[in-house]
């Protein structure tokens, strides 16, 4: 996968210690996560379940990023998956290529690195997701309907019912980023009327 091979150039180009945009995690801590949720047979799957299990799993992180040097844990990644769920082909045009995109977006932009030119491909693969996803991502939303819009396009749709109805504008990348709660990294509008919006902006969006 490219965004997998990307992330790992660019794990190797800043190196372990620099800042991602998940709070208090380096690039090390966040390598240290995806080789947990690949290849940790017991804790990989609490990394999406709530309270204990989310807990436990971060022990487990934790504990494998102060055992692994980061070149190990980047070899890791860069390997692929093991045999097994992983390698499933929908789980890896949908799971995996938002987990590699945002977190390669994570530490691109914490960086100084700005939002990149994405292939025609890539673009509707990734507005493919953000529609399959963005109930799910949004249902915290309560209050308001909303809309996704591929900003530039008539691509819309609608994936929280009712009104009054917000509107999320943008490229398909930065609708993803926003919709897994990257708010103040993604270049998305926000628009409809007040409440609408002021709930869309108090809703914490994500898994």
């Amino acid at each position: 996968m490219q965004e997998r091979r990307e992330l790992c150039d660019l794990f190797d180009e800043l190196g372990p210690a620099v800042p991602t945009l998940l709070d208090g995690w380096t690039a090390h801590d966040l390598a240290a996560h995806l080789v947990l949720r690949e290849h940790d047979l017991l804790a990989g799957p609490c990394l999406v379940l709530p309270g204990p299990f989310q807990l436990f799993a971060e022990k487990r992180r934790a504990r494998l990023a102060q055992r692994e040097d980061f070149s190990w844990l980047v070899a890791r990644i860069r390997s692929g998956p093991p045999i097994g769920f992983f390698r499933i082909g929908w789980v890896r045009a949908l799971a995996n290529l938002n987990e590699f995109f945002v977190h390669h977006e994570d530490v691109r932009r914490a960086n100084s690195q700005g939002p990149r030119s994405l292939t025609p491909a890539m673009d509707a693969a990734l507005w493919r997701n953000v529609r399959r996803g963005g109930r799910y991502l949004s249902r915290r939303l309560h209050g308001c309907g909303l809309e996704i819009e591929w900003a530039a396009t008539n691509e819309r749709v609608t994936v929280q019912p009712g009104e009054p109805k917000a509107r999320l504008s943008g490229p398909p990348g930065e609708l993803l980023l926003y919709a897994f709660g990257r708010r103040a990294a993604a270049q998305v509008e926000v628009s409809g009327p007040a409440e609408a919006v002021a709930a869309v902006q108090r809703t914490h969006f994500g898994m």
